[in-house]
């Protein structure tokens, strides 16, 4: 059964969609920002390059991102790695390969 919307509640769910859209983007560029920090932080203060090559100096970033992406897929579902209409795409494409081959 598809439910019918009035404008205003459209209006609601589009600006809902509009702000936790925002609120992902806010997210990815604090992580971004202070993961580039903390990790010219800890070539500064540890004295080189060579903490780049140990794992510790990683894990904020990893777990971190861990988190990014589970509200990423909170934010665009699936879409964010497959397309809207990938499915459909796909579907198409193989019926038309199908039958180029078969009328071949």
């Amino acid at each position: 059964m598809k439910t019918e919307y009035t404008e205003e509640q459209k209006y609601l769910r589009a600006k809902k969609k509009v702000k936790s859209i925002k609120g992902f983007y806010v997210h990815l560029m604090v992580y971004l920002l202070v993961n580039a920090f903390l990790l010219i932080a800890k070539v500064f203060s540890d004295g080189g390059t060579e903490v780049l090559w140990e794992w510790q100096s990683y894990n904020t970033i990893l777990f971190w991102g861990i988190g990014l992406a589970f509200h990423a897929f909170g934010v665009f579902g699936m879409d964010i790695l497959l397309g809207k209409n990938w499915e459909d795409q796909k579907i198409k494409e193989y019926m038309d390969k199908d039958k180029r081959e078969f009328w071949e």
